[in-house]
């Protein structure tokens, strides 16, 4: 049974720091593209990063570029999203899932996990 987890969320001030986890069970995640979504009170859904699944490539939206970083660790079929110089405009609850490539189209994404919030508040 595919179970995908998110964890790493909490409060944290403007300027600073977390790293959330997308943890995979019942699939091995370097098979797949892992991104990571977000989504606040009365918005969509956006993009935030994604990680391809062959050559490891990255991709970020322009508002987190340079403050966030995408990798996976293959051996604890994990995918992280570091982020830093936090921003109020970052609070959401972020997502990660899974698709046969990094794409904008949201539906292309077929796992999904439960979310993780984080909140960017002095």
């Amino acid at each position: 049974q595919v179970h995908i987890v998110e964890s790493g969320g909490g409060l944290v001030q403007p300027g600073g720091s977390l790293r959330l986890s997308c943890q995979a069970s019942g699939f091995t995640l370097d098979y797949y593209a892992i991104g990571w979504f977000r989504q606040a009170p009365g918005k969509e859904r956006e993009g935030v990063s994604c990680i391809s699944s062959n050559h490891g490539n990255t991709y970020y939206a322009d508002s987190v570029k340079g403050r966030f970083t995408i990798s996976r660790d293959n051996a604890k079929n994990t995918v992280y999203l570091q982020m830093n110089n936090l921003k109020p405009e970052d609070t959401a609850v972020y997502y990660c899932a899974s698709a046969n490539f990094c794409t904008s189209s949201i539906p292309s994404y077929e796992y999904w996990g439960q979310g993780t919030q984080v909140t960017v508040s002095s």
